[in-house]
């Protein structure tokens, strides 16, 4: 081999000699413990035309780039704008840094080359003239030095992956030829608006497990499978063999670039297995690796960014009051976990009255903002605003789109249709009770509302979970009646004329359908909006436009609920493991079948309204989840359930002196504190059914 290898070296000519010299090239760096380094000058497949290189010498990386050792030896290259690896012979420029002319063009911005220059040493660029200029063999070393270190301060400790016993996301999809949703379906999660370049086929180093060495190596494996955030990985080498296949999480921290090992000083060892099928491993990666791509060479960094989540806790915020849902009152952030905040109601002083939702959800407000246009508010004391806390700033939160409220605009008592947030899987008909500033509307369901109007509740007229008259009609979606409606089937022109309304204008409903990306039968991560502290898992079983009907696996139909394609209750695969929540499984059919016809046996007979069947018999969900001792809660402090929101009946009063409130309502007696359950779905003993207490339980949409 050493003959071979100079005599390769001789066919050079003395000018391609002094470029190499010139220039810092590229070395692929993919070493083995059990093998001599060597690297291939051409894409050729002979062994034996591989030129051998000294093991003694340095590896070398910055700048997303790996570079050759100091005497010129030719090796593989990455390039910096697309990530393709391949021959460094065949890349384009004296430097070999792209793979062809486009790619070289489109990283030629001055800008770009600042920032990234910028981003490794640490300090905002100066000069661009002396950001281009070429820097040093030890200036490199150094700047890419202190990059490392700076990520790894920057590294949040991560959460240890939260487990659920018995169920892996990778056997559940793979067994079932299930697919799951895109992370890019996903704009609001970590890497959501990043993953066009992860695909099946990237390459990426991961921990060798095939081995027998006390210390953790890796190998390079590539991507067979994508479902979410998980990706089914196979071992370089083992062609059509899958039997060391394995799922993991491409944005866990044991997934690495291609190259990484090489900049990091970390082994690449050859599994086991395979040990025996090449005599020269650097040759086969080289053959292997020519035209694949990898993960981009700050991909870990964006991971971390990507994150990094600007609510913190002691924040102060509005959010709707899940006792009444007519009105909003003041929360403290407890707690972050993914971007979903657990909030403390003002005036708990045990911290167990909670309420979960994502940073973006439509149901939290910066303070001040129900003052602004109008929206019941529980007032609280000033005073109680304890050191530490501050106002999180308007800017934090979701944006709503401006609207014209001139002219042909919404007026009271115009009919929709709308879904219903105390039972999701119903879209049902809705009449306009009061038309609130900045576009505003304040919604009741036909037949079920409240005397004293307690449970209507707030959509802005750009939320796509309102509709007009007959939407369901043309996208055949069941429409539920109002209770005690008897003309069935229920016709709008009939109801129209006996209720004397008119229909809102269609004009005035958002008919933006994004192109999402989901598709029917497409796994996910759902909030359980009925209770939602809970993450579970779920299928996309109809899309309508952009709404998407969710059904929690495992469990019956008349669980499911329609959501929008954009929720930020939506998750893909993995999403919980990576940001240390807690994920819900599919119910067991045999736990399933006994909590459901315990609800059976105490359903009202006499009902033959569809659209409540939640507010009727609870949420066995939470029932089934009781059974679940080893189970644990999203963070540490255990939520509690969902309180109970009583009907319409009674006599009318004013709420209490802390409302803002006119005219006066119903005056409800407040809940008796419920203890926090032992697991994260155990169903507190003091819930009733309709049948006995004539309740119905909160359901936040």
């Amino acid at each position: 081999m050493k003959t071979e290898g100079k005599k390769c070296q001789t066919e050079h000519s003395p000018r391609s000699e002094r470029k190499r010299r010139d220039s810092f090239g590229m070395f692929d760096g993919y070493d083995s413990c059990s093998e001599d380094s060597s690297s291939s000058s051409s894409s050729d497949e002979s062994e034996e035309e591989v030129t051998s290189i000294p093991a003694s010498l340095p590896l070398i990386k910055t700048n997303g780039q790996v570079y050759t050792y100091p005497d010129g030896k030719s090796g593989m290259a990455t390039c910096e704008m697309c990530g393709m690896v391949g021959v460094r012979d065949a890349f384009y420029s004296k430097t070999k840094r792209f793979c062809s002319v486009s790619c070289s063009r489109s990283y030629s911005s001055n800008s770009k080359k600042a920032s990234i220059l910028a981003r490794l040493q640490g300090k905002p660029p100066t000069k661009k003239a002396k950001v281009l200029q070429k820097q040093p063999l030890v200036a490199k070393l150094a700047a890419y030095a202190q990059y490392q270190a700076s990520l790894q301060q920057n590294q949040p400790k991560s959460k240890a992956a939260v487990t659920v016993e018995g169920f892996d996301w990778g056997q559940y999809v793979w067994s079932n030829k299930f697919t799951g949703a895109p992370v890019s379906c996903f704009k609001h999660v970590p890497m959501g608006t990043h993953w066009a370049d992860i695909v099946e086929g990237v390459r990426v180093e991961v921990p060798n497990t095939d081995c027998n060495l006390p210390t953790k190596v890796f190998w390079i494996a590539g991507i067979i499978k994508l479902a979410g955030y998980k990706a089914l990985l196979r071992y370089e080498g083992f062609d059509n063999d899958s039997s060391l296949d394995f799922w993991c999480n491409i944005c866990g921290s044991d997934v690495h670039p291609v190259g990484w090992c090489a900049t990091s000083g970390k082994p690449l060892v050859t599994p086991r297995s395979i040990q025996h099928k090449y005599t020269n491993w650097k040759a086969f990666l080289v053959k292997r690796l020519t035209g694949a791509k990898t993960l981009p060479p700050d991909f870990c960094s964006k991971v971390v960014e990507s994150m990094q989540y600007p609510f913190k806790t002691a924040m102060r915020v509005e959010v709707v009051d899940k006792t009444h849902l007519c009105r909003t009152r003041i929360a403290v952030v407890e707690s972050i976990v993914g971007g979903r905040l657990r909030l403390i109601y003002e005036e708990c002083d045990d911290g167990t009255d909670d309420f979960w939702c994502h940073m973006l959800s439509p149901l939290i407000h910066p303070i001040g903002w129900s003052r602004s246009i109008g929206h019941r508010f529980k007032r609280t004391d000033g005073s109680k605003k304890q050191e530490g806390q501050c106002d999180a700033t308007p800017q934090l939160f979701a944006k709503v789109k401006d609207v014209d409220q001139t002219g042909d605009w919404y007026q009271e008592g115009m009919k929709l249709e709308a879904i219903d947030p105390l039972n999701l899987s119903a879209i049902c008909v809705a009449t306009v009770r009061k038309v609130l500033a900045d576009g505003y509307l304040m919604i009741g369901i036909d037949g079920s509302e409240a005397a004293d109007g307690s449970d209507w509740f707030c959509y802005h007229s750009t939320s796509p979970s309102v509709f007009p008259v007959g939407f369901c009609e043309i996208n055949k979606i069941e429409l539920t009646p109002p209770r005690g409606y008897t003309k069935i089937p229920f016709k709008w022109f009939d109801y129209l004329r006996e209720a004397g309304s008119v229909a809102a204008p269609v004009k005035l409903f958002n008919k933006e359908i994004p192109n999402h990306g989901f598709r029917v039968g497409m796994k996910l991560e759902a909030v359980d909006l009925m209770e939602p502290r809970l993450v579970c898992v779920a299928t996309v079983t109809r899309i309508v436009h952009r709404l998407l009907r969710i059904h929690f696996d495992g469990w019956e139909d008349e669980y499911d609920q329609w959501v929008d394609c954009e929720s930020p209750d939506l998750y893909p695969v993995g999403w919980c493991e990576l940001t240390g929540y807690q994920l819900q499984p599919p119910a067991s059919q045999s736990s399933r079948e006994n909590q459901t016809n315990v609800m059976k046996k105490k359903k009202a007979k006499s009902s033959q309204y569809k659209g409540h069947k939640k507010r009727e018999h609870g949420h066995p969900r939470m029932q089934q989840a009781g059974e679940r001792e080893k189970r644990k809660n999203p963070v540490g402090k255990k939520p509690v359930s969902l309180p109970i929101l009583p009907k319409s009946g009674g006599t009318c009063s004013s709420f209490s002196a802390d409302d803002e409130l006119t005219p006066p309502y119903r005056t409800f007696p407040a809940s008796e504190a419920l203890p926090p359950p032992s697991t994260s779905r155990q169903v507190n003993a003091r819930l009733r059914t309709a049948s006995s207490s004539k309740h119905r339980d909160i359901i936040i949409w």
